[in-house]
Order: C-alpha cells, then sequence, then structure tokens
C-alpha cells in the first residue's frame, strides 16, 4: 500500500482529469462563440492553475483541484435516499449560522489563488442562496457547477448566467419522466425539460446530474436518454453513483459489475458522441490510485463551514470560518486519512469512508486507531 502511496502520482493523475475535462468542454461548445470565447479562456486559467499546484506539489503541499460547497442546509424537495437528508445536513426549515456570502467569497478567493480550478456547488438547494451564486459569478478563474433541483430557476437567474459565463447549472434527473418525478416529485421532470430548453434558447451552457443506481443504470446510459438531452442543448452529464448512507439502500449502489459497465459506456459516449462532456463520480478508485477525497482530489465545505472529507463522510474537525483553506485541507483528520492509506484500502463498492465511519470517529475522538 505504502509502494502505492509512492509512485501514484495523485497530483499528475487529477491535472490530466481536469485537462480533458476542460478540452472536452471546449469541444462541446465550438457551435455557441460566447459558450467557446469563455472556455478557451477559462482552459488558459485553468493551465495557470495546473501549474500553481505542480509547484506547491514540487514544494511538498497537495492542493485538489475541485472543492465542493454545500452552501445551504435548506431543500424544498424530498427525494427518495438522498443522502444530505439521511445524514441530517438537509432540512425544510430556514438555515440558522450557516457561511455568509462573504465568507463565501472569501472561500472562493482563497481557492483561486492556491490553484484550485473547479467549485462544485450543492446543498441542500444551492439556488435557494443567490448571494452565494452571485459571489461565485465574480471568479471568472473557477468554474461553478451548481447542482440544482431546477425549481427555482427564473427571469434574474437565466440573466445572471448569461452574464456570468463561468456558472454551470447541473440539473438533477434520474432518467426519463416515470423514474424522475417517483423520486424527485410529481411534475419535477417537466420543470427540468421546461428549463432544459429556456436555457437552449437562450444559448447558456449547462448539464445534468445523473444519480446512477442499480435500478436506473442501463436507462440513463441509453442512446435515447442521452439524446434527449443532447437535443436540448446539454452538454455535460455527471454520473454520480448512488452512496448508500443507511443499510437498508444498500440494493440501490452499483456493484463492482455496474461501475465498469458504466466506465466502458463513458469511453464509448467520449469517442462517439464528443458533443457532451461525460464524467462519473466517484468513479474508479482503481485508476485513480483510492478514493479522492479528504483532499486527495477534493474535500467538501458543509453550510455552516465544517470541512469534511466527503458529502458522504460528514465529519469535521476544523472551521473555515476559523481557519484558511490551507488550513482546513491540511486538517489532522484529512492528513490522518490520507497519509495511514486508508483511502487506499479495499472496500465493498460505494464509499469506503461510509464503511470506515467507525474508524473516522475514532480519529476525531483522539482515539488510537
Amino acid at each position: 500500500m505504502n509502494g502505492q502511496q509512492e509512485t501514484f502520482d495523485i497530483q499528475d493523475y487529477m491535472t490530466r482529469g481536469v485537462e480533458r475535462v476542460v478540452a472536452d468542454a471546449v469541444k462541446a461548445t465550438l457551435k455557441n462563440p460566447r459558450e467557446s470565447a469563455f472556455m478557451v479562456k477559462f482552459a488558459a486559467a485553468s493551465r495557470r492553475a495546473s501549474k500553481k499546484r505542480r509547484i506547491a506539489e514540487d514544494a511538498g503541499e497537495h492542493i485538489p483541484p475541485f472543492l465542493i460547497a454545500s452552501i445551504t442546509s435548506q431543500c424544498n424537495l424530498h427525494c427518495a435516499g438522498c443522502y444530505s437528508r439521511c445524514n441530517h445536513a438537509t432540512m425544510d426549515a430556514a438555515p440558522v449560522a450557516q457561511l455568509t456570502g462573504e465568507e463565501w467569497l472569501r472561500i472562493f478567493e482563497e481557492a483561486d489563488d492556491l490553484g484550485i480550478s473547479f467549485i462544485l456547488l450543492a446543498g441542500g438547494e444551492p439556488m435557494l442562496r443567490r448571494d452565494i451564486i452571485e459571489a461565485a459569478g465574480k471568479k471568472p478563474n473557477i468554474l461553478f457547477p451548481i447542482f440544482t433541483n431546477g425549481t427555482f430557476m427564473d427571469e434574474r437567474y437565466f440573466e445572471l448566467f448569461d452574464k456570468r459565463r463561468n456558472l454551470i447549472p447541473m440539473m438533477s434527473i434520474e432518467g426519463e419522466k416515470a423514474v424522475t418525478d417517483a423520486r424527485r416529485g410529481s411534475g419535477i421532470y417537466d420543470r427540468l425539460i421546461a428549463n432544459m430548453d429556456e436555457l437552449h434558447r437562450r444559448g447558456l451552457i449547462f448539464g445534468a446530474s445523473v444519480t446512477v443506481t442499480t435500478e436506473n443504470i442501463q436507462e440513463i446510459s441509453s442512446s435515447a436518454f442521452l439524446k434527449n438531452l443532447s437535443d436540448r442543448g446539454c452538454k455535460a452529464v455527471i454520473f454520480v453513483e448512488f452512496v448508500p448512507v443507511t443499510d437498508d439502500s444498500k440494493e440501490l449502489a452499483p456493484g463492482d459489475a455496474e461501475r465498469e459497465y458504466l466506465q466502458d459506456e463513458i469511453l464509448r459516449l467520449r469517442r462517439d458522441h464528443p458533443e457532451m462532456v461525460y464524467i462519473s463520480f466517484p468513479g474508479d478508485e482503481k485508476s485513480s490510485g483510492g478514493c479522492v477525497a479528504a483532499g486527495r482530489g477534493f474535500f467538501h465545505i458543509n453550510s455552516h463551514g465544517g470541512a469534511e472529507p466527503c458529502p458522504f463522510s460528514p465529519y469535521s474537525d476544523i472551521n473555515v470560518r476559523d481557519a484558511s483553506l490551507r488550513e482546513a485541507m491540511n486538517s489532522k483528520l484529512f492528513r490522518t486519512l490520507r497519509e495511514n492509506g486508508y483511502l487506499l484500502e479495499d472496500h465493498a463498492g460505494g464509499c469506503v469512508l461510509y464503511e470506515k465511519r467507525e474508524l473516522v470517529e475514532r480519529i476525531l475522538s483522539g482515539q488510537s486507531v
């Protein structure tokens, strides 16, 4: 295991992944002059950020290219199997004592200085925090995919996305109408399609986020489903593997066979249909030398500022209200997980840190592990 840590260059691996995503995005936007012009500028910014991260790596400091920011705990939907509600990180009530727009802007500025290229805005429902999304729009060197249920899209948001091209709405869809409405609620599919059509009409780039389960994997990787998205102007699809955070939903989590099938399908889609960008998360951990959470490839900041290894592993020993982003990514918890090889260990599938949640709790309590 230690040999794997020594020989696998995670910075090089993540940089190559970023370069491929950016190159695919440039290709996918070639027919849209404004989007293509922005993507070319972002590609240059991304190369500069990669150079910053490489310099830091050579000096002994690892900077991940991605950050996940859950900017609110509030959501208006009750999607079946939602990991965030199961972890009690999402609720119906109005948020209390969460990070302000000014605090998030400071985090975005620190991320820009460090060389972080992508910040995924999540929630709850992130479009409830318009102030934070407007702050994100002020940082054009960073691309902000916004993982939204699409129910708060309005004229002001359409105008903001037109003005700030680094803000990319990623609408959550589960497949066709029946399966989407079954998980997200009646009428949600039609709302998403209407949003896509309006974004396309305005020449705005957008993508889709698809939760992959054992029940929908065939449908969401089918040519018919993906052609429907492409025809409506969708430029990126992020396949997010369902991670069980309760024992009674384990059967929905993709296993090795489903994960291998999805990876093969993504390779085929990248080759045959370059008009869209295809990303799998967390993806094949074997190719990335293990789990990329806890700062290897990304880490998570919750709506109250706690720095966590991953949204699926909601444990924190440091808060960005009281610490810099650099200090957060080098917290004792993160360093212990990275340096002791816990992220590289074999596991049954899904989230290695969820399987090792008792170990993570022992690390936080200061017990020997």
